[in-house]
């Protein structure tokens, strides 16, 4: 059956048409494929939260790992998922996934022994968050570019900064700023990745291609997510002073 909308349309304006439908299940495939990977690290975290064997272990040398296996792959993982195929994607994305949620396991473990609803409290205060910010990256008019640029120089200093306190200040008000500044920095660039992953859509894009773009929206997008509820739940804990 003919859409009665679209007989009336220019040819320009069916094909517009066309891009925004392609668009918004493209967009959809990359939340979908955040979302699980998500829960995915949700799940491992907690796996790992009610073991204390494996608590142990990671407070251990695993811990870090871990962490330069994040790293690491945060680094390779988008060249990988652009040229390779869509098993290389899929294995960069959840890998990424079921790591983060590794690492996330001993810090639910000291969490929940404080306060259980911390972690849900700090997850929807990150989901209103990133929504938001999405949004905002998806419907602006605005070019995001420079914006992104500037703070993906500024999560180096933050990386930089994180480990100084770490290893030589270790000081809690120094750590509060920290945690405010880090929201703030993936916030914005959750709105920046929103509007490139948008930009990346094209009409002309074959199956594989959009699948491939689609992990890899996914991929930058979960990286966001998960740094801001890590910090946000650092915030709301230091915040109440436990």
């Amino acid at each position: 059956m003919v859409n009665p909308d679209r007989r009336y349309m220019t040819r320009s304006q069916a094909e517009a048409a066309q891009i925004d439908e392609g668009l918004r299940s493209y967009m959809l495939r990359v939340y979908n494929y955040m979302s699980l990977g998500v829960a995915f690290t949700g799940a491992i975290a907690m796996l790992v939260a009610m073991n204390p064997a494996l608590v142990q272990a990671m407070a251990g040398g695993l811990f870090w790992v871990f962490f330069i296996g994040i790293l690491g792959l945060g680094f390779m993982a988008p060249k990988l998922m652009m040229t390779k195929s869509v098993g290389v994607a899929q294995l960069c994305f959840w890998a990424y996934a079921a790591m983060w949620g590794a690492l996330l396991g001993p810090i639910f473990y000291a969490y929940l022994a404080v306060d259980p609803m911390l972690i849900p409290q700090a997850f929807f205060v990150t989901a209103g968050a990133f929504a938001g910010m999405s949004l905002l990256g998806y419907t602006t008019k605005k070019n995001l570019a420079p914006m992104g640029a500037f703070l993906a120089m500024a999560t180096i200093g933050i990386l930089i900064a994180l480990l100084v306190n770490v290893f030589f200040l270790q000081s809690s008000g120094f750590e509060l700023i920290l945690s405010i500044v880090i929201v703030l920095v993936f916030a914005g660039l959750t709105a920046y990745e929103t509007q490139m992953i948008k930009n990346m859509y094209y009409e002309t894009d074959g199956g594989d291609v959009l699948t491939r773009k689609a992990i890899f929206g996914a991929f930058m997008l979960y990286g966001a997510f998960v740094t801001m509820f890590i910090w946000i739940l650092n915030l709301l804990a230091m915040l109440r002073g436990e």
